[in-house]
């Protein structure tokens, strides 16, 4: 089904829904989802499938899908295995719009379970017919009411509806986030588990909800990506709506980690290349669960901060009780935020209520007792102020006892043009359901507090896609020589200087005899390397030796290295030796490429030399970057204050990096397609203006 408003409308508003394997039993799972469509008020018609059935709950059954007159928007299999396969089958023959299965077993479950979903992927492919799942807990839609789920925790009385949306990839957790955001007096709009994703995924889906003018916020509850191009597309389409997209991701993918050759993979890791993607495409990743609640109050209707340096980002926190507000405060700090001074009239105006005010950064009104009408002045005064930029009430025991004399006053400030949220430290849950049916953003937590504020101040919106350039004849030419010889580092450096990196002199010999003049044409002292694309880090095997100062010293050397080598790699093919100059700098770099399995070409920057797994000191991007988003990431890396001019340290030249690392990532060019990896390490950065140098290189091909 290729038209969106039909596919929305079978998903989250279907007419006629078929429940193949509907079980009469109500102690069985698979009688929850009629259950729940009758409980909640679904007013469709429910089409119970079941061979040995004629009627179910008090529903005409069927005993297959050719027995029911008339269209099939959606139908939800209960059937487990091989069962579940024969079903959709049926159920793509019979013209249903889009089918879900609940059933896991599938790649979940090893080898058999795999072989059973490539037949689904293949009835899918075949028939084109939409598939959720499987391992797909269910759909929910609560405007118009259609819960299609076998999930326990919509046994619920009575279904809140909202305003948010939530694809998850956890089914079970879908029940969760119901759970935690009903007890706030908070509902969704639609509600859907993707499973194990055959078909219909994230990033396909969310695009939907972009569309769906019941839904202001698209929340995803995730474990991988497998859809990153149309989640990419989904969030700045979600962007141009003015609906935030807003992510929590557990796990770390160990796809392409455990065959990755270079140190990148390893120091950047899946979960730097996760939030890399959530930048490029304006994504605001969280890291509490309980975030995917309480952010989006913040978020909805307020567009990402654009703020020059030093503003936007300034939090004036008022409190009733200091050590709450200071929890908030820390962690508020520790992301970037500035915590704002009370302004002056503010100061003043608390000065004869016997309130000291100006001494220090919080607005303490603890002494003066939790009062309506200063609570009320104090926040009026705050969001008045053009000194902050948000604002932060953090209230103590009286939220838990009386709410009415420091959180009643403040639910005039609903929906204010300046951020606004209020932390309770107690559990109060009164004074919580009260804000929350006001409109005011309120937390239970000083992190998610200090969480959703800073998404609210620092996100982004999508970044713009940098626009490469077509590579050079030279670059296309030594990429062509690699395919065809394999990449040692010879290549490699051939390959990376006609990116525009800057690559140390060397001269490549093909055997020890000419070691000796090599070192005279290059001029000592020099390093020896020895070449072959068998061998990815050459130091591991023995392949390096340092400051050689003359060629005798160095013909001594390439024959031990020659003896370490075969001993360390007996296989491996060796195609002679690298003379290079030996290159001094004030730092070491490491500078990696790789073609992520989750979300793309990427590129990494880190405290460089043989320790740069162990630091792991690095900032990650999605490929290609300019060079003001490379100073970005230069800026991010913590081991590299040292060239930025700390504590009077000379400064290198961070420009030239910066421009370096702009043309290497150049790699993420179509033309470079079969370039899985490639890594400067390291690449030495010199004193400032005067450039830098790459004198190890890697290339793998995919």
């Amino acid at each position: 089904m290729s038209d969106p408003k039909k596919l929305f409308a079978a998903l989250f508003e279907p007419k006629r829904i078929a429940l193949i394997g509907a079980s009469a039993d109500p102690t069985k799972t698979t009688s929850r989802p009629q259950r729940f469509l009758r409980k909640h008020g679904f007013n469709g018609e429910i089409l119970p499938v079941n061979p040995s059935r004629s009627e179910i709950l008090g529903e005409k059954a069927y005993k297959d899908l050719d027995a029911i007159q008339g269209e099939i928007d959606h139908a939800y299999i209960l059937l487990n295995g091989r069962g579940a396969v024969e079903a959709l089958a049926a159920a793509a023959r019979r013209g249903v719009k889009v089918s879900s299965i609940l059933a896991g077993g599938f790649a979940d479950a090893g080898a058999a379970g795999a072989s059973l979903q490539d037949d689904l992927s293949r009835i899918v492919a075949e028939t084109g017919i939409r598939l959720v799942g499987p391992n797909s807990i269910g759909t929910v839609s609560t405007d118009p009411p259609m819960v299609l789920t076998a999930n326990a925790a919509f046994a619920i009385d009575k279904l809140r509806t909202g305003r948010w949306a939530v694809v998850s990839q956890s089914g079970s957790l879908i029940g969760a986030l119901l759970s935690r955001a009903d007890a706030r007096g908070i509902g969704f709009s639609r509600l859907i588990s993707v499973g194990n994703e055959v078909d219909l995924a994230v990033g396909e889906i969310a695009d939907l909800l972009v569309d769906d003018p019941g839904t202001d916020a698209i929340l995803l509850f995730m474990e991988t990506l497998r859809d990153g191009e149309r989640l990419a597309r989904a969030a700045r389409r979600a962007h141009a709506a003015g609906k935030p997209v807003i992510a929590y991701k557990l796990g770390r993918s160990e796809i392409g980690q455990e065959l990755a050759k270079s140190h990148t993979g390893a120091i950047a890791g899946s979960d730097a290349t996760f939030d890399a993607f959530c930048r490029r495409h304006g994504i605001a990743r969280v890291s509490m669960f309980e975030s995917l609640i309480d952010v989006p109050a913040l978020l909805v209707d307020r567009p990402p901060a654009t703020h020059s340096e030093g503003r936007g980002k300034r939090v004036a926190v008022a409190t009733t009780t200091g050590g709450g507000a200071a929890m908030v405060v820390d962690n508020m700090a520790m992301a970037g935020l500035d915590i704002a001074d009370p302004p002056q009239a503010l100061v003043d105006w608390l000065k004869p209520l016997g309130i000291a005010a100006g001494e220090g950064k919080l607005i303490d009104l603890t002494l003066a007792g939790a009062k309506p009408e200063i609570v009320a002045g104090t926040i009026e005064r705050l969001l008045a102020d053009d000194g902050n930029d948000a604002v932060i009430f953090v209230v103590g025991s009286s939220a838990q006892f009386n709410p009415e004399l420091a959180v009643e006053p403040l639910l005039r400030f609903a929906h204010t043009a300046k951020p606004f949220a209020v932390s309770l430290t107690p559990a109060a849950e009164k004074s919580l359901a009260l804000l929350t049916a006001a409109g005011v953003p309120a937390f239970r937590h000083p992190e998610s507090c200090s969480e959703a504020m800073v998404v609210c101040l620092l996100r982004t919106g999508p970044q713009p896609m940098p626009v490469l350039a077509a590579p050079s004849r030279a670059a296309l030419d030594a990429l062509e020589a690699g395919r065809i010889n394999g990449f040692d580092e010879r290549r490699a450096a051939d390959l990376f200087a006609a990116l525009g990196v800057p690559m140390a002199k060397s001269l490549a010999i093909p055997d020890a005899k000419r070691v000796a003049a090599a070192v005279t044409e290059v001029g000592a002292p020099v390093v020896l390397k020895i070449l072959s694309a068998d061998i990815a880090h050459k130091t591991e095997a023995g392949g390096v030796a340092l400051g050689l100062m003359d060629g005798q010293a160095a013909a001594v050397a390439a024959r031990e290295i020659e003896k370490r080598v075969r001993a360390y790699a007996p296989h491996a093919k060796l195609d002679g030796f690298l003379i290079q100059k030996m290159e001094r700098g004030l730092a070491e770099v490491i500078l990696g490429f790789r073609r992520d399995p989750l979300v793309g070409p990427t590129i990494t920057v880190g405290l460089g030399g043989v320790l740069a797994e162990i630091y792991k000191d690095a900032s990650t991007r999605i490929a290609p970057v300019d060079e003001a988003e490379a100073a970005q990431m230069i800026e991010e890396v913590k081991g590299l204050a040292t060239i930025r001019g700390y504590r009077n340290l000379p400064k290198g030249d961070v420009a030239a990096l910066a421009k370096t690392i702009a043309a290497f990532s150049s790699l993420a060019h179509k033309a470079f397609a079969d370039v899985a990896e490639a890594e400067i390490n390291p690449l030495l950065v010199k004193g400032e203006g005067q450039g830098v140098v790459a004198v190890d290189g890697l290339v793998v091909l995919g």
